[in-house]
This record gives C-alpha cells, sequence and structure tokens, in this order.
C-alpha cells in the first residue's frame, strides 16, 4: 500500500468551526493580522483575494465577495464589478509572478455542479501549465504540488501589496 502524507490536512479535520459557521465569512472578519495566517493576498472594498488550502495547481486562487450568497443573487452591479476587477487583477499577477501558459476560472453554484462551499459563492482562478498534468490524479487519485503553499503565498503577496 501507498501512503502520502499531508499532515496539514489535520488541521482541518480537527476543526471546531467545520460546517458550523461559513469558512469565508469568518476569514473575511478575522483580524488583518491573520491575513498571512489564513492566505488573504488582497482585501479590496467588496471582495477579497485568497489562496485556496487545497489547491488544483499552485497559484490557485478563489475571489470571494464580503456579501454572503450562494449565486450572484443580492450582489450589487459594484460588487459585481469589484468582484470581476479582482479576477482581472488577480490574474494579471499571476502571469508576472507565475508564468503560467493559461489558466482555468470557474464558477460552481450548487452542490451537484461541485461546489465545495455551496452557501458562499467564489470564483476559483487556476493557473496553468504545459504539462502540468499527468497521470497521477487519474491513476493514483494522487495531485503532485511543485512548490508549497506558502512559497507560492510570498511570492504572490510582493505583486499584491503594489497593487
Amino acid at each position: 500500500m501507498k501512503r502520502l502524507w499531508a499532515p496539514w490536512r489535520m488541521e482541518y479535520i480537527l476543526s471546531e468551526n467545520k460546517n458550523k459557521t461559513c469558512l469565508f465569512c469568518d476569514i473575511s472578519k478575522a483580524n488583518k493580522s491573520n491575513d498571512k495566517k489564513n492566505l488573504i493576498l488582497y482585501r479590496g472594498k467588496y471582495c477579497f483575494v485568497i489562496m485556496n488550502r487545497y489547491p488544483y495547481n499552485s497559484g490557485h486562487l478563489l475571489v470571494v465577495p464580503y456579501f454572503h450568497a450562494p449565486a450572484f443573487d443580492g450582489l450589487s452591479d459594484k460588487m459585481l464589478f469589484d468582484l470581476i476587477k479582482a479576477v482581472d487583477k488577480s490574474v494579471a499577477i499571476l502571469r508576472k509572478a507565475l508564468r503560467p501558459d493559461g489558466f482555468n476560472i470557474g464558477l460552481n453554484f450548487g452542490k451537484v455542479a461541485g461546489a465545495g462551499m455551496e452557501q458562499h459563492m467564489h470564483i476559483h482562478i487556476v493557473p496553468r501549465w504545459t504539462g502540468d498534468t499527468d497521470s497521477m490524479p487519474i491513476i493514483s487519485e494522487i495531485r503532485v504540488m511543485p512548490e508549497h503553499l506558502m512559497k507560492t503565498y510570498s511570492k504572490l503577496k510582493k505583486f499584491f501589496k503594489k497593487t
């Protein structure tokens, strides 16, 4: 039997707030001194940019509105504009910092659509590189991450500070 050690998952497994409150609301309301711990890269007027703690690829970001809603319902035009501007800014920064060949950008509304946080909408930005996937996820159900999460955070944070 093969084992893949992922000790960072224990924090999530043992989390007391899991399924009791909204993770995104809790993180957005946390003291800004916890932004690095919470992987927040940017705070805008109506939304924030956070790294995905369990990424599909290095540099996987989430753009999250502060307003708690499962879809676009209830988001004002100003909120929607800020959300899309944050996506645009994030893509530009990822291009400079990580030099990907392309991106997957998407939304999942509802559990059947794959939403892991179905009560609080968010936009995924996943940088992609030619040849970045192999047979590991298919054969072994293992995703290989080429860079540590905090190293990627440090790279990206420098660019977000400039904006």
